[in-house]
């Protein structure tokens, strides 16, 4: 009889044991320490008067008891929902009472006063967790006298978006689909019990959360950060003879610019770059000064992981030939380019947009706002993309959901928001703004904390200018390169 992904999962974390499973803040975990801690979160949410099939909100942060919350909910079949904890506690409160679940486990420190007064208003049951205290504690009962969401059938994740058209995103991931998940992770590699361990760091409210299942999934140890530093991720590198990673192109700007040493990067066989694009002169100062090659690769959160990927043969075969393209799509994937406009198909090596057809989501295909080509031996490049999103690091950032916000305030009249280069992020935010007649000029401080307010925090400008008008077209649209060179004139 073939097993569910969920008794895989939860065989994986089984097969540690007493052997060391997440490292975090220098310490290792056991599988058996890991799996204590999210029996214990389970123990509390029945306390609370939860019920074992009920979907749970999880504040999430890249810390062992949120690993270990995400890892046990898999393991128990238990849907859980993403809720970024990088936004402001008027932000997290708005999900939690939205959301509107039995329950919501998150740090301590995020159960700030407007994130508790929503959790009641929800009727959730609230659960802290946090390493420097008890392992957990019920902060209230769940309100049976609530409805509160059910399940989704099939479904394990619901992870979010980074924003690529406008405010993040809930995904639903199906059970099922988890197993490609794994597999596009690992493009169906194993690796002995002996090799070196994973190095996590891509935020697990997303796309990031892929690794840590892969890991625990294939009994893998797992090297964890809170969130990237080149100190740390050098260290991590050094120490464990860390022998790939997966990294954002604003990571490999950072550690040129860090000027890191040769000798600590040495175990590194390749670097995989995703998440945005990766400008062809980092990448070859990187490969002259390390002697290390990054490869390309492309992932969505839609699809659970990756759609392309290099295999050890394909990069011994096509990869100085091809060095600029994402690879070729993986076997449970199907790819075509069609026109924006009419939805035609378009031959090989013209540009359009890329559609996707994975075999676990479904029989449809699902269309991308990335613009891309593929060449006559199915190898995909990507152009750009056709949404005019900013891709500040990895994080993307949908300008006019930014100027809606700042036109909710009452001195703005109108604003553009626009992305401009940067050396370590690839692009950030810029606005310019027009002061509403008879009103002060707001503040800079002012206008960021509007937007803090109300979007998670990538989506503050860098900077703002105030304009008497924004420079625009003959057809009365704003132009955004002229405003682009006012952010280069201040």
């Amino acid at each position: 009889m073939t097993r569910s992904f969920t008794d895989e999962f939860a065989a994986g974390l089984a097969s540690y044991g007493g052997r060391p499973c997440i490292e975090f803040e220098g310490r290792w975990y056991t599988g058996d320490e890991v799996a204590a801690y999210g029996d214990a979160i389970a123990r509390a949410l029945r306390d609370a008067g939860v019920p074992d099939d009920a979907p749970v909100g999880l504040v999430v942060r890249n810390r062992l008891p949120h690993a270990a919350a995400i890892i046990g909910f898999l393991a128990a079949g238990r849907t859980v929902s993403m809720i970024y904890s990088f936004q402001s506690p008027e932000a997290v409160a708005r999900d939690v009472e939205t959301l509107a679940l039995a329950a919501v486990v998150a740090d301590v420190e995020d159960w700030t006063a407007p994130v508790v007064d929503a959790a009641r208003r929800a009727g959730s049951a609230g659960v802290a967790i946090d390493l420097r205290t008890p392992p957990v504690a019920a902060l209230m009962s769940r309100d049976p006298g609530r409805t509160h969401a059910r399940a989704e059938p099939g479904v394990a994740l619901q992870i979010l978006t980074s924003g690529t058209t406008g405010p993040p995103k809930r995904q639903s991931i199906p059970t099922p689909v988890l197993q490609r998940t794994v597999f596009s992770v690992t493009s169906g590699e194993t690796a002995p019990a002996d090799a070196p361990p994973e190095l996590a760091y891509w935020q697990f409210g997303g796309i990031g959360v892929c690794q840590l299942i892969a890991g625990i999934f294939n009994g893998r140890r797992i090297v964890m950060l809170e969130r990237f530093s080149v100190d740390g991720y050098v260290a991590a590198v050094r120490d464990h003879r860390i022998t790939r990673s997966g990294v954002q192109p604003a990571v490999i700007r950072m550690l040129l610019d860090a000027d890191v040493a040769k000798e600590d990067l040495a175990s590194l066989e390749f670097l995989i770059s995703a998440s945005g694009p990766l400008d062809p002169e980092t990448r070859d100062e990187f490969e002259s000064r390390y002697g290390i090659p990054i490869v390309l690769a492309y992932g969505a959160t839609e699809f659970a992981g990756s759609l392309c990927a290099w295999t050890p043969d394909l990069r011994q075969q096509f990869g100085a030939a091809k060095r600029n393209s994402v690879g070729r799509a993986l076997p449970d994937v199907q790819l075509r380019i069609v026109d924006p406009d009419t939805g035609a198909h378009l031959a090989a090596g013209e540009q359009g947009l890329l559609e996707a057809k994975v075999a676990p989501i479904g029989p449809d295909w699902i269309r991308t706002t990335d613009i891309a080509s593929i060449d006559t031996d199915g190898f995909v490049y990507l152009h750009g993309r056709a949404d005019g999103a900013i891709n500040r690091g990895g994080f993307k950032i949908l300008p006019e959901t930014v100027r809606r916000v700042l036109i909710s305030h009452p001195a703005v009249r109108d604003a553009c928001v626009v992305g401009v280069p940067d050396g370590r992020l690839g692009q950030v935010p810029f606005a310019a703004i027009e002061v509403a007649p008879g009103h002060p000029v707001p503040s800079d401080d002012d206008l960021a904390d509007l937007v803090r307010r109300s979007l998670p925090v990538y989506n503050v400008p860098v900077a703002f200018t105030v304009v008497d008008e924004l420079p625009r077209n003959p057809a009365l649209k704003v132009s955004l390169p002229a405003v682009a060179a006012l952010y280069r004139a201040r």
